[in-house]
């Protein structure tokens, strides 16, 4: 399993996290999605099939690209 810190400057408030979340977890693969409004930044934890690629293609996809 693959745990990273992902930094979103487009990141307002916790509707912003609870986006990401929605959209990151229909990822096959995508365990858990926590973040912080006030630092701006995510925490995902995931494993095969789904690539830090693959996520960070997702939140470009949503409007909240990771830095």
């Amino acid at each position: 399993m693959e745990k990273q810190k992902f930094s979103i400057p487009n990141i307002s408030c916790g509707h912003c996290v609870m986006t990401i979340k929605n959209e990151l977890s229909a990822l096959e693969g995508v365990k858990a999605v926590e973040g912080d409004p006030e630092i701006k930044q995510i925490t995902v934890e995931w494993e095969i099939p789904t690539t830090q690629k693959k996520i960070q293609g997702t939140l470009e996809e949503i409007n909240y690209p990771a830095a």
